[in-house]
């Protein structure tokens, strides 16, 4: 039997909406169920207080527990793994970290590729870290420990939290970018570092700034400046490293991800509720305790920013010869 041709054509449009109307079905569906937001550091670190903040707001916002799901270790490459084998239903979430960036060229051997695995979902904020020093380090400016520096070459040892992460190489920005010395003593953790730093057997620290900011207002660290391209809310009278060092910007830069095939309708709805949260005044205002600063935008931008961020770092490590621990 032939069919006319209105009554085709009818047919025809209505099976090509199918698929169209079944994804923003699927999209106003979602979530059905809890969701997972696998963060690669333990409880009570500056990441994962992060995390909860727009865990606890997704949660409000959707009407499902967005739960914290903790995978330390390997910088967080373990908790990226699991993700980007995860299904791609929007059930499992990565928060992303600057080590993921560094993790792209640092670490040759990781049975994924970021960048080509991982949906960009929407970045959330920078985080701010400051340069501090022992307050015998006879310094007080950026130009002054740069004066120092290269008057007493191999005299200052630089802690970090570890080969790698955001610590270690904010650091080694600033010698690729002024040319001084810093002998770099790595630590498991920015704990053990501090604890060093404060008693003198190390000097100079790029930390990120929740870590120091006890110290530095019990007078037991010498902040000199933040990393960050503008000034922080939470140290507002120190200048940046950039008002000295033209060009110089280092700073946590986090977001979500999700498994590669994740559908768009899912990631543009967790995109706009993620922004929302971002501009909630209670939500910035507990960021910005934590030296962070929302950094809204949409998926695409959030790709561009992870790609511009793992070319700078991969510079970095190129330069000064990193090599995984």
């Amino acid at each position: 039997m032939k069919l006319p041709r209105r009554r085709f054509l009818h047919l025809a449009a209505g099976a090509a909406a199918l698929p169209v109307a079944s994804r923003v079905a699927r999209a106003q569906a979602y979530p059905s169920r809890p969701v997972r937001i696998v963060v690669g550091f333990p409880p009570g670190q500056t990441g994962d207080i992060s995390a909860r903040l727009l865990g606890q707001w997704l949660s409000d916002r959707l009407g499902q527990p967005f739960v914290i799901e903790n995978r330390p270790g390997a910088s967080s490459s373990i908790a990226t793994e699991l993700v980007v084998n995860a299904p791609p239903d929007g059930y499992t979430l990565l928060w992303v970290v600057t080590s993921n960036y560094i993790n792209a060229t640092l670490k040759t051997n990781l049975p994924y590729n970021f960048i080509r695995d991982i949906e960009p979902v929407a970045s959330t904020t920078r985080s701010t870290l400051v340069a501090v020093v022992n307050p015998s380090v006879p310094v007080k400016t950026v130009p002054e420990l740069i004066g120092y520096a290269k008057a007493n070459p191999g005299k200052l040892n630089m802690a970090s939290g570890g080969i790698g992460n955001s610590t270690h190489l904010a650091g080694e920005l600033f010698k690729m970018m002024t040319g001084i010395e810093l002998f770099h003593v790595p630590y498991r953790g920015s704990a053990p570092a501090l604890t060093d730093l404060i008693s003198g057997q190390v000097q100079v620290m790029f930390d990120l700034t929740p870590s120091s900011i006890g110290y530095i207002r019990a007078g037991q660290l010498r902040p000199l400046a933040v990393t960050t391209a503008t000034r922080s809310g939470a140290l507002p009278e120190l200048p940046t490293i950039g008002e000295f060092v033209p060009g110089y910007e280092a700073s946590a830069a986090g977001g979500f991800g999700a498994p590669k095939g994740t559908p768009v309708e899912i990631i543009r709805k967790l995109n706009a509720e993620i922004n929302a949260g971002l501009s909630d005044p209670d939500v910035r205002s507990r960021y910005a305790s934590l030296g962070s600063v929302p950094n809204p935008g949409s998926p695409a931008d959030f790709g561009k920013l992870v790609a511009a961020e793992t070319e700078k770092w991969a510079t970095v490590i190129k330069f000064a010869g990193i090599k995984p621990e």
